[in-house]
């Protein structure tokens, strides 16, 4: 892999390009084109081989690539050849349909461990896991070996249970609570604001009228 520093963009394309190369494979489809992928998820087929160029040279000229190959590389560059192990913090209604949905499963993350402070859903059973309380995240974080924390919780507790999350050892955590977290420069931070987002498709459809 070159060293280069690789765009954000680049690595959210190569995201949507391995679930493309999911699909097509499932339809037994062997070999595919830049041409090919860039139509089935909307870039340029230029996009596509930049995109690839950052990590080497994949396929052959004239032919192609083959779809399995390329799929298991881009899986390989994203760290998805292997499983990560993932806590999740906050049972409440944004924290049950992450825990519930599948893709996470199906690319390699597994919620290895659930938590809240709620005593009616402590002792609860989300899919296979029970819900814990909050006083034993480090504990059990730590003996799960976990690598991502997710937090759904609210703003004023967000911090509190980032630093727990850290103090087990955690390498990166995706947050959607409304507020800015001090982590750590080793830490790998995600913000998911679902209000801002929509603000700014707010904004984008009504900017014309400015």
């Amino acid at each position: 892999m070159k060293t280069l520093k690789i765009p954000e963009a680049t690595i959210i394309r190569l995201s949507v390009y391995s679930r493309h190369l999911t699909d097509v494979d499932r339809k037994g489809i062997i070999t595919t084109s830049s041409g090919d992928i860039a139509e089935g998820v909307g870039v340029s087929p230029a996009q596509v081989r930049k995109d690839l160029a950052y990590f080497g040279e994949f396929g052959t000229r004239g032919v192609g690539y083959n779809v399995k190959d390329l799929r298991q590389h881009i899986l390989r560059i994203l760290g998805l050849s292997v499983d990560w192990s993932v806590s999740l913090v906050g049972a409440g209604h944004l924290g049950l349909a992450l825990s519930t949905y599948k893709g996470f499963r199906e690319r390699g993350f597994i919620i290895t461990s659930i938590f809240d402070s709620d005593p009616s859903k402590v002792g609860t059973t989300v899919g296979d896991v029970v819900v814990l309380p909050i006083e034993q995240l480090v504990e059990v974080a730590k003996q799960n070996r976990t690598q991502i924390g997710i937090l759904a919780v609210p703003a004023a507790v967000a911090q509190e249970i980032a630093d727990q999350l850290i103090k087990a050892g955690v390498q990166a955590i995706l947050n959607f609570a409304p507020v800015v977290l001090n982590v750590p420069p080793e830490i790998e931070l995600r913000n998911v604001d679902l209000a801002v987002n929509l603000e700014v498709l707010t904004f984008n459809v009504g900017a014309q009228r400015f």
